[in-house]
């Protein structure tokens, strides 16, 4: 058995020996992985670089305005299409052309206006009556103006005008057909055919297929405007259901501060009770349904709607609903049962876990502090990404006037120049060609390895939330170390725990934790390749090809998993020894696997219980909110807002409540890690003798049948 027990420790390291100077986190040390940490602080500075080049290059404005055939933005203050804010197009129905799918761009010309036309008219019509005419220069090109001796055949020849116009309304900045339904027909104006200026009947079908392409997210466009007006009437109703996750989160850290073990049996009752009120819910909104007519049609049938309030009329989602709700109900039964013995030592762990919090009252603030940093990690993130892919120069292309000769064209879909284009060969192949706008890009030495400026702006991006993250856990492993190895409590303890743990970590450890959070974020970054990958080659691969992509992205999930709870782990030991990274997570991984059961068992159901807390707070919110923003609460049902998906403020206020009920009970995770690798060293340090006496609480010392030996004189 004793070889059996050496061979076991030699796999994995030694265990700590006793040392009586030992008192907790390492005053006497000094500075680690100074090499990344230099490399981190040379790779922050050319992330300045590249945000300061990519304002330098980049246009927002690309994204907010409209750009007409020559790249002018339609609207812009302070130059000369201030007052002309609507894009129009000469001829919509060209806008059905595949072109628009693979270059997003129309394949007619686009001119800036100041309205959307309002009447019916023909080019040939409106040379016939001089009125008419000075209202349909509105929707020519600037340059038409001192053209009037053209005849109407040479002005659509030269396309300085359009054929026709119809009556539009503005959408997103663009004028669109004001088409209308009339007994299940479309029409415009009234009619169902119309002139298109060149003699001929067309239907308007023909514009209905124009302008769906020439908007390919106009649906999705009206699905964000809906829930973008939900958000107008309903944003002081969500902000008052985030501060009442707030005040639940709070008064439930306070009182598991007090009442630690009756809370979590409290919390688990009520659990079960708000899970099993779900599944009642459920089955009476699914009984309510039997007689509605339509109410038996499948999802499956139904299909992607916009309007997510129809699958709520379906049985089948009721039914849905209440067989998730009843296997979490009885999982978590099981696990209570199976895991009953453990879970007294857990709430024994998490007893403790809230006398560390009373005592360093200061970590429940903390997370505001990892909040503000990760959001001005992203806000700098999200603009130096903006005005990356906005510093694109416009670039134009060679438009066959007619789409059908396309293919005779041979210069048809190659860049021009529109100050030069009437001069070149291009205008004597392709008589009929126009050189339009077609997109953003570029070829000076900035656009060609702009790829790896946007490739740079994602690493840093992940490498620095990382590090935050890290440097978060450091800091409160670090104050919790101290308190759990003050052997008088808080005598032994530093005056201000949480401040001295971050200057420790910011003086000391700064390239300790740019180290594992580099090696986190490589990870992460190949996983958002592979899913890159996934989206690119989406049809065009091959069962093999599919089956390698799934088990690579199935392979880096469960690597980027091990690596956050190793980082973790390795952060804790870091905060207490202040050694280097790599002896750190060795150090850790070590402990964990000579206490494998202990892990396996103890800190996971710590953290199905605090998860539990998570799901109740996140649960009542929800709940709450549903009846409120359905109407269902009778007394305040005028009060509720009008929306038109009540989904939106709910799912809102769960995600928000979420993280909120995450912010707080992420302290008591990190505490309740920190106390468990420290009560791991405890046990083999300590002994529980008079000489070696154990630090843990006589609440975990009942529960795991310990005690320190009393002193003679007692």
């Amino acid at each position: 058995m004793g070889s059996e027990g050496e061979s076991y420790f030699g796999k994995h390291g030694e265990p700590q020996k006793y040392d009586p100077t030992f008192k907790g986190p390492i005053h006497n040390r000094g500075c680690t992985d100074i090499v990344c940490c230099i490399l981190f602080i040379v790779a922050i500075i050319g992330y300045f670089i590249v945000g300061i080049v990519a304002w330098s290059h980049g246009d927002p404005r690309k994204v907010i305005y409209p750009t007409d055939s020559r790249g002018q933005f339609c609207g812009q203050a302070g130059t000369e299409l201030e007052k002309t804010p609507f894009l129009f197009y000469f001829n919509i129905m060209k806008c059905a052309s595949p072109l628009v799918l693979l270059e997003f761009q129309c394949p007619t010309t686009q001119i800036c206006v100041e309205k959307c036309p309002d009447k019916f008219m023909t080019l040939l019509k409106a040379y016939a009556n001089p009125s008419d005419m000075d209202y349909y220069k509105k929707f020519c090109k600037p340059e038409f103006a001192g053209m009037t001796k053209l005849s109407a055949p040479e002005v659509l020849r030269d396309g300085y005008c359009p054929a026709m116009l119809i009556p539009s309304r503005p959408f997103t900045r663009r004028c669109f057909p004001a088409l209308r339904a009339k007994k299940g027909v479309i029409t415009v104006n009234n009619h169902t055919t119309f002139d298109d200026g060149m003699g001929e009947r067309r239907n308007v079908t023909d514009l209905l297929e124009g302008a769906k392409k020439a908007n390919v997210v106009l649906e999705a466009r009206q699905v964000a405007m809906k829930i973008f007006e939900d958000y107008t009437v309903s944003w002081h109703w969500i902000l008052l259901g985030l501060v009442i996750a707030t005040v639940i989160s709070l008064i439930f850290v306070v009182l598991l501060r007090f009442l630690a073990g009756i809370m979590v049996w409290v919390m688990i009752v009520l659990v079960l009770l708000v899970l099993g009120y779900g599944i009642f819910h459920c089955y009476m909104e699914y009984a309510a349904l039997k007689q509605t007519p339509g109410a038996d049609v499948s999802i499956r049938e139904l299909g992607l709607l916009t309007d997510f309030t129809v699958y709520l009329q379906l049985r089948q989602t009721w039914l849905a609903f209440m067989i998730i709700l009843c296997i979490i109900e009885v999982v978590i039964i099981l696990l209570l049962i199976f895991l009953r013995k453990r879970i007294v030592i857990a709430i024994a762990l998490i007893k403790e876990a809230s006398r560390a919090v009373g005592h360093v009252m200061c970590s429940l603030i903390y997370p505001l502090l990892t909040f503000a940093l990760l959001a001005l990690v992203i806000a700098y993130w999200a603009i130096t990404a903006v005005f990356l892919s906005t510093s694109n120069e416009p670039v134009y292309k060679v438009f066959p006037n007619n789409t059908n000769n396309e293919s005779s064209c041979i210069y048809s879909r190659k860049t021009c120049d529109p100050q030069t284009f009437n001069t070149t060969n291009m205008t004597k192949a392709c008589p009929d060609a126009k050189c339009l706008f077609a997109f953003y890009g570029g070829e000076t030495y900035y656009h060609k390895y702009l790829i790896f400026f946007q490739f740079y702006n994602v690493f840093l991006f992940f490498w620095c939330a990382n590090f935050v993250t890290a440097l978060g856990q450091v800091t409160l492993a670090g104050a919790f170390a101290s308190f759990y190895w003050a052997f008088k409590k808080p005598d032994d303890m530093p005056a201000f725990p949480i401040f001295t743990s971050l200057g420790r970590a910011l003086r000391y450890h700064t390239g300790s934790l740019a180290f594992g959070s580099l090696i986190l974020s490589i990870v992460q970054v190949i996983r958002v390749l592979l899913e890159y990958l996934d989206h690119k080659l989406k049809g065009h691969q091959n069962k093999f090809t599919k089956f390698l992509l799934c088990c690579l992205k199935c392979c880096f999930w469960c690597l980027e998993k091990f690596i956050k709870f190793l980082n973790r782990n390795a952060y804790i030991m870091i905060a207490i020894y202040g050694k280097n990274f790599c002896t750190s997570a060795r150090n850790a991984f070590f402990l964990l696997m000579r206490n494998i059961v202990r892990v396996a068992v103890l800190n996971k159901v710590t953290e199905f219980l605090l998860f539990l807390g998570k799901l109740l707070i996140v649960g009542s919110v929800g709940i709450l909110s549903f009846f409120f923003f359905s109407g269902r609460i009778k007394p305040i049902e005028d009060t509720a807002p009008t929306l038109n998906y009540y989904w939106v403020p709910i799912l809102t206020v769960v995600i928000g409540s979420y993280f909120i009920a995450h912010g707080f009970f992420s302290v008591y995770g990190m505490c309740v890690d920190t106390l468990f690798l420290c009560f791991l060293e405890d046990l083999e340090r300590n002994d529980g003798s008079q000489e070696r006496p154990y630090f843990m609480p006589d609440t975990l010392l009942k529960a795991l049948k310990k005690k320190n030996e009393a002193k003679p004189s007692e």
